[in-house]
């Protein structure tokens, strides 16, 4: 029995470790590159994390949800996909189709925006730019 428990116990910690090791940032590219970025869709648009930029909150817009990361495909095809969802908020100065606010209160929500490759939208980038 007891045999039995501490390889329960090591299946279970090997289990953690790949799981967070799946998550990596790819440092050769500068980080741009994530297997699991963190990112939201809202109304099918789909808003990556910008960082730490300063915005201004706007009005509450509905849910936003956290795409499952699926870089082990570890989910079958008929399976839903299952993520987090969070409140999506609307920045001040800038269309919802470009930027959200997502967090579960105003004072948690952080900015994402939509990209192209490594590419922000001009408004967003003035915003970072003016932090």
């Amino acid at each position: 029995m007891r045999w039995t428990r501490r390889s329960a116990g090591l299946l279970v910690a090997a289990a953690v470790v790949t799981s967070v090791a799946a998550c990596t940032v790819d440092s050769d590219s500068g980080g741009a590159s994530a297997s699991c970025v963190a990112q939201y869709t809202y109304q099918d648009i789909t808003y990556r994390d910008v960082g730490n930029a300063k915005f201004t909150l706007g009005k509450k817009l509905g849910v936003a949800t956290e795409p499952p990361c699926e870089d082990t495909g570890g989910r079958g095809k008929s399976e839903e996909p299952t993520g987090l969802t969070e409140t999506a908020y609307e920045v001040a100065g800038i269309s919802p189709k470009v930027a959200i606010a997502v967090g579960d209160t105003p004072e948690t929500a952080r900015f994402f925006a939509v990209s192209s490759g490594s590419e922000l939208p001009p408004e967003v980038q003035k915003l970072i730019d003016g932090s």
